[in-house]
Parts: structure tokens; sequence; C-alpha cells
């Protein structure tokens, strides 16, 4: 699989995560076509802030989400960003959140870096510099 690098005016990069974001309380409250509606926000968020989903899916209480960003964005930037749009055209949609709070998402997430070399390949290389 050959990787795709983004190019721009003072960087190249291969910037990619891993984000799990859980509702509040981890209530059972997304649908398919509240999933969809969290996708969507997810994509019109990405355009405005120039990053890429890759893939999205999600189960009852929690979404996964692979993001391809440029090094000048934080994870914390697109992560907030995320949550904040999605929770509210979810609550516009007449979505109901969890305990019918004003958040919808957990204050916490996961994320992980993913793709490029193994760390093992990475250390021999850099070793062998």
């Amino acid at each position: 699989m050959t990787s795709s690098l983004r190019h721009e005016r003072h960087s190249v990069s291969d910037l990619k995560i891993h984000l799990v974001c859980i509702t509040k309380y981890r209530r059972k409250i997304f649908t398919a076509e509240s999933l969809e509606l969290i996708h969507t926000s997810f994509i019109e968020v990405s355009k405005k802030m120039n990053f890429n989903v890759l893939e999205f899916n999600g189960e009852s209480d929690h979404i996964h989400a692979l993001i391809e960003f440029p090094p000048k964005l934080s994870i914390s930037q697109i992560v907030n960003a995320l949550k904040g749009v999605s929770s509210r055209r979810y609550g516009q949609a007449g979505y109901p959140k969890p305990y019918s709070k004003q958040a919808l998402w957990s204050p916490s997430y996961f994320v992980s870096s993913v793709g490029g070399a193994p760390l093992e390949v990475l250390k021999k290389y850099i070793q062998g510099s």
C-alpha cells in the first residue's frame, strides 16, 4: 500500500490517528440515522479545518474515526471541534442527549497514531544513520 503524503508550503507529512469518542455516561443512544448525522458533521468540520476523515463508524455508545491531518493542527483542536459541532448538530436535530444534559460526549477520548513503518524498523533506520 502506497502512502499518500500531505504536501504543505513548509512541510511534507503523513499524520494519521484513530479516534474513539464515547457518549456521556456511555449511554446507548445512537441509531444508524444519528450516526450518519455525526459522520456528516465530522466531514463538515474536516473541510473547514483542512483535515480528512478517512473512515468513520460507530455503535450505540461510541464512534471510531480514522483521521489524516496537517502538522499545524493539534489533536486536541481536532477533537474539540469534532465533538463540539457534532454535539450541537445532534441536539439541533432533536435527538436525545444522555439524561437531557447539554453534553453528548464524555469529556475524555482515546487516540492513537497509526500508519507508517513499525517502530522496530524506524529504530533500526535511525541507528543506522
